[in-house]
């Protein structure tokens, strides 16, 4: 006798195969981009789009594993710099590359803490034993704050302060455990805890030009998936994610 299939189980089978086929693209993306694109990687998942997997870490971390021959489909930095080491290598494809995302630099103490930051000269006061850092030779947010504070003459004072660590999160991490008095990390990373408080915000005129570029790198193994996603990720739809966390968007 044969067995007639429903239109229901037809469905949830096509559903199945469908699932085995799904492809799965890799973004190596900069930490201070993670709440972020974890929604809009779910988003495109639930709109029918490939799997998307993410590795979050420092940018220059995640350049070097590039570099190395990690299987990146999609790099995703916080700084043009990073994003220039590959190219000049040619390891990515330059004309998938957009410079999407900007973003604003902020001094943060915990949220406990009665220290007043009017200015980022009082880092040098006595109260400012440490300032936790990503690490400034390297790392975006670090490289940032330093080019921020050489600026405004003040790096050679702080430096001694300074607590590198391996990226921006865990600069954020380092004044959530009340450890270190103060860091300075993104506005979109400040946004996302409830352990720290924003005591200053750098103005836009004095900042350096933060800019998040992406591409798909010479890596990949799906190229064509890759694309798909990156122009996702300059939709509209994804433009109102980023814009909700606190980024900056550039058209």
């Amino acid at each position: 006798m044969k067995r007639i299939l429903t239109p229901i189980v037809i469905a949830l089978l096509s559903f199945q195969i469908a699932t085995l086929r799904a492809t799965e693209i890799t973004v190596f993306a900069a930490a201070s981009l993670t709440d972020a694109l974890k929604e809009i990687g779910a988003n495109y998942e639930k709109q029918g789009g490939d799997k998307v997997a993410f590795n979050f870490g420092a940018s220059s971390m995640l350049e070097r594993q590039i570099e190395e021959g990690a299987p990146a489909d999609i790099f995703f930095s916080a700084d043009e710099a990073r994003m220039d080491a590959l190219t000049a290598k040619d390891l990515i494809f330059k004309e998938t590359r957009k410079s999407l995302l900007s973003n604003t630099l902020v001094i943060v103490t915990s949220a406990e803490s009665k220290l007043k930051i009017l200015s980022p000269a009082d880092l040098t006061g006595n109260r400012v034993r440490r300032v936790a850092l990503a690490d400034p030779q390297a790392v975006p947010a670090g490289v940032y704050s330093k080019a921020f504070l050489e600026k405004e003459k003040l790096w050679s004072q702080i430096q001694p302060k300074v607590v590198p660590v391996d990226n921006v999160r865990a600069a954020l991490a380092a004044v959530e455990s009340g450890n270190i008095e103060v860091g300075m990390v993104f506005k979109t990373d400040a946004a996302i805890s409830k352990k720290v408080r924003i005591a200053y915000e750098v103005p836009a005129n004095a900042s350096p030009k933060i800019s998040y570029p992406l591409a798909v790198t010479k890596n990949a193994k799906q190229v064509e998936s890759a694309k798909k996603f990156v122009e996702y990720l300059a939709s509209n739809d994804a433009a109102k994610i980023f814009t909700r966390y606190g980024f900056m968007v550039l058209k």
